[in-house]
């Protein structure tokens, strides 16, 4: 547990949360945090109550952060008609790592590397009092609540999926 606390990505998350205010605090699961449904069992919540952080590529290549309940798969037609793009992307791992500075995984909201360009917040999110979010490691997430994720994520809401 100690060896996860002083890993430089949640170190990185944890200052940023410190500084911006926030109200959560890092917390160690046992299990990976790896998929929404893996994190939402850890903590004996609704699927839905997790902020998957997930990255594309826009067309003129620069990275898009959608954060997404766990309930949803990102429906990336409807998100490219929202953004007026021809596209979007799928990103590997390599360029999500360069691009955030995390892990597929343990890939946080906040504390990136290079900021997105463009981040949205799949509006579903806002139908439950604490979400929770990875901390930049697959054992690390925090709570959080929609209207603070937005401040501190400066991300648009949007509907994402369905």
């Amino acid at each position: 547990m100690e060896k996860i606390l002083a890993n430089s990505s949640v170190v990185r998350v944890s200052e940023l949360l410190k500084k911006l205010g926030c109200s959560g605090q890092v917390s160690i699961l046992t299990e990976s945090a790896r998929t929404a449904l893996d994190a939402a069992t850890a903590l004996n919540i609704e699927v839905g109550q997790i902020a998957s952080s997930i990255v594309f590529k826009l067309p003129n290549g620069n990275p898009l952060l959608v954060i997404t309940s766990g309930r949803h798969r990102v429906d990336i037609n409807l998100v490219a008609k929202h953004l007026a793009v021809e596209r979007l992307d799928r990103a590997d791992a390599d360029y999500v790592k360069e691009v955030s500075g995390f892990s597929i995984g343990g890939v946080a909201p906040i504390g990136w590397l290079l900021n997105p360009e463009i981040t949205v917040i799949d509006q579903a999110l806002d139908e439950y009092e604490i979400i929770w979010a990875a901390s930049g490691h697959p054992h690390a997430v925090y709570p959080t609540t929609f209207a603070e994720l937005i401040r501190c994520s400066s991300a648009t809401p949007m509907v994402v999926g369905d």
